[in-house]
C-alpha cells in the first residue's frame, strides 16, 4: 500500500481534518446567509462537498464547499426565481452540466492558467483573508465571514470597513482574538511541534476551547467585556432527529422548464467548474508531494456534488481555496482530512449546534487570519520579483484586480495581463536572425503563427540588397499560412533587389504552397 494511501496518514489527516472543519464552519454560515438562502444549506454544501466531492475526486488535499465567489450569482437567481426549491431545481442541472463537461474533456483548459496568475489569486486571498478578517477579530461583523468581494453588501468596501470597525472595537473579542494568534503562532516553535501533545491537539481545536472558556469567564466576572449573542457562531438548532431532517429542501422539478432556471443553470455550472479548477491548480502547487489532479475527472467529482447537494436543498459547490489551503497548511496529506471534515459538519450540526454556537467569531478569524499570513507571505513576493517582470507584473496586476474587484474578475483580468506576456515572449522568440558579411541566416525556432508576421516582416525588410539569406525551418514543427505568405511575398520582392533566398528543404517539405 503507497504511503500516502488514505488509509495510511489518520495521524495527520484528521488533526487537519478538525481544522478544515472549524474554518469551514462559519464560512458555510456566511455565504449561505449573503446568498438569500436557508443558513442550513450552505451546511448541506459543506459536508456534501467534503464527504461526496471529497470521496470521489483524486484530488489529495482539495476541498469542496459553498463558495463566496458565487454568492452574487445565487442571490440574483433566488431572487429572479422567486423561490428556493426552485433554484435547487438549477443547482441539480448544473450538476449534470458539470458531469457532462467533465465527460468532454472540458477541464484540460485548467491545464494553461498562467503560474504567475494562479500565486497572484493565493496570494490575494492570503490579502483578502487578512483584510476581511480584522473588523472580526475586534468584534465588528457587519459583513459576513468568507466575503471576498471588494464592495460589500454592508455598503462598505474592504478599506472602509477597516475604518469603520475601529469606532465598534469590543475589547472582550479583541483581546481573544489576539490570544488566540498568539497561541498558534506558539504552536508553529518547532520545539512545540516535536511533542506529543500538539501532535494531537490541533492549535486551532485550543484556540476555538479558550475562547468559549474566556467569553464564559466573561460572563460571570467581566460583564463589559461579554461578546454578545450576534457574535457568535449561529447555526440553527434543531430539536431531535425529525426537526433537523426538516430544514432539507427538496427542488420543485415542476420549474424544470422554466428559461430562467436553465439560465441560471448554465452560469453556475461555468462559474463553478473554472473557479474549481483554478483552485485545484492553485492547490496542487501547494501540495508538498507536487501530486496533479486528473482535471476532467475533478469536474465529473464536483458536478455529482452539486448534483446530490441541490436534491437535498443545498447551495452549488465548489474547490474552496481557503479551506484546501488551510487544509495543506495543518498538515493533510491525503482526502481522508476532506471527507472527515465533512463528517464533523454533518454530525456536530445535528447533534451539537447549541454548543458549536458558544464559538466566539473572534477566535475563527484569528485562524482565518493566519492562514491568510501563509497564503501571502512575503518571502513569495519576493521570489515573484526575483523571477523577472515577466512573472512579476502578472503576478501583482492579478492581486490588485482581486483586491478590487472579487475572485473572478480579478482572475480574467490577471489572464489577460499574463497571455499579453506569453504573447511577448513568443513573439520575441520564435525566430532570430544571424549576419556574416552579406549572408543572411533567418532561422524558426519554434511553432511560428501569424502573431509572429509583423516580426517576420520587419526582420526581412531590414536585410539590404545584393544579399543571400537563408531561411531555416528545421526546428519548427508548425508554420502557419500567414508565416508561408509572408515568406513567398518576399521572394517575390527579393527579385527586384538582387536577394537570393534559399528555402531549407523542412519548410518546403512540411507546406506545400511554396513552389518549387
Amino acid at each position: 500500500m503507497s504511503p500516502l494511501h488514505p488509509l495510511n496518514n489518520f495521524r495527520s489527516d484528521i488533526p487537519a481534518s478538525i481544522v478544515v472543519f472549524l474554518v469551514a464552519l462559519p464560512l458555510c454560515l456566511g455565504v449561505a446567509l449573503a446568498s438569500g438562502a436557508p443558513l442550513f444549506s450552505g451546511i448541506i454544501a459543506g459536508f456534501v462537498g467534503g464527504i461526496v466531492v471529497g470521496y470521489f475526486s483524486k484530488s489529495a488535499l482539495s476541498v469542496s464547499g459553498p463558495a463566496a465567489g458565487l454568492t452574487t450569482i445565487v442571490l440574483a437567481s433566488i431572487q429572479q426565481l422567486g423561490a428556493y426549491d426552485i433554484f435547487l431545481v438549477a443547482v441539480v442541472l448544473a450538476g449534470v452540466m458539470q458531469i457532462t463537461l467533465g465527460y468532454l474533456r472540458a477541464g484540460t483548459i485548467g491545464n494553461y492558467f498562467p503560474s504567475s496568475v494562479i500565486k497572484g489569486m493565493l496570494a490575494a486571498i492570503g490579502l483578502i483573508l487578512i483584510l476581511k478578517q480584522i473588523p472580526h477579530a475586534v468584534g465588528y461583523d457587519s459583513d459576513f465571514i468568507g466575503d471576498e468581494n471588494f464592495i460589500q453588501q454592508d455598503g462598505q468596501n474592504t478599506f472602509t470597513e477597516l475604518i469603520h470597525s475601529i469606532n465598534y472595537i469590543q475589547p472582550g473579542a479583541a483581546l481573544i482574538c489576539l490570544l488566540s494568534i498568539g497561541i498558534l503562532i506558539f504552536w508553529e516553535r518547532p520545539f512545540l511541534r516535536r511533542t506529543l501533545f500538539s501532535r494531537i491537539i490541533p492549535a486551532p481545536l485550543l484556540v476555538v476551547f479558550l475562547g468559549v472558556a474566556f467569553n464564559e469567564v466573561y460572563r460571570f466576572y467581566f460583564p463589559g467585556f461579554l461578546i454578545s449573542v450576534e457574535h457568535l457562531v449561529s447555526l440553527p438548532v434543531s430539536e431531535g432527529l425529525p426537526s433537523f431532517i426538516s430544514q432539507f429542501t427538496f427542488p420543485d422539478f415542476s420549474a424544470i422548464l422554466n428559461q430562467q432556471v436553465w439560465i441560471s443553470a448554465v452560469t453556475l455550472a461555468v462559474v463553478a467548474s473554472l473557479e474549481s479548477l483554478l483552485s485545484i491548480d492553485a492547490i496542487d502547487k501547494l501540495d508538498p508531494y507536487k501530486r496533479l489532479t486528473p482535471l476532467n475527472h475533478e469536474l465529473k467529482a464536483q458536478g455529482l456534488g452539486n448534483l446530490l447537494s441541490g436534491l437535498v436543498g443545498g447551495l452549488p459547490v465548489t474547490s474552496v481555496i481557503v479551506r484546501s489551503s488551510a487544509n495543506v497548511n495543518s498538515g493533510a496529506k491525503t482526502k481522508t482530512s476532506a471527507i472527515i471534515h465533512g463528517l464533523l459538519l454533518l454530525v456536530t450540526a445535528m447533534l451539537i449546534p447549541g454548543l458549536l454556537n458558544k464559538i466566539p467569531l473572534a477566535c475563527l478569524a484569528a485562524i482565518l487570519l493566519m492562514t491568510g499570513y501563509k497564503l501571502a507571505k512575503p518571502a513569495m513576493m519576493l521570489a515573484m520579483f526575483k523571477k523577472g517582470w515577466s512573472q512579476f507584473i502578472p503576478f501583482m496586476i492579478t492581486i490588485l484586480a482581486i483586491l478590487f474587484t472579487n475572485l473572478l474578475q480579478g482572475i480574467l483580468i490577471g489572464l489577460s495581463i499574463g497571455l499579453i506576456f506569453i504573447l511577448r515572449a513568443n513573439f520575441h522568440k520564435a525566430l532570430f536572425s544571424v549576419q556574416e558579411g552579406n549572408r543572411y541566416l533567418v532561422r524558426l525556432t519554434k511553432d511560428v503563427s501569424f502573431l509572429n508576421k509583423a516580426l517576420l516582416r520587419n526582420t526581412l525588410r531590414e536585410i539590404p540588397d545584393n544579399s543571400h539569406v537563408i531561411i531555416d525551418g528545421a526546428r519548427s514543427t508548425f508554420i502557419d499560412h500567414d508565416i508561408v505568405e509572408t515568406i513567398q511575398d518576399f521572394q517575390q520582392s527579393a527579385l527586384s533587389r538582387n536577394i537570393s533566398v534559399e528555402l531549407n528543404h523542412s519548410i518546403t517539405a512540411a507546406n506545400p504552397l511554396f513552389k518549387a
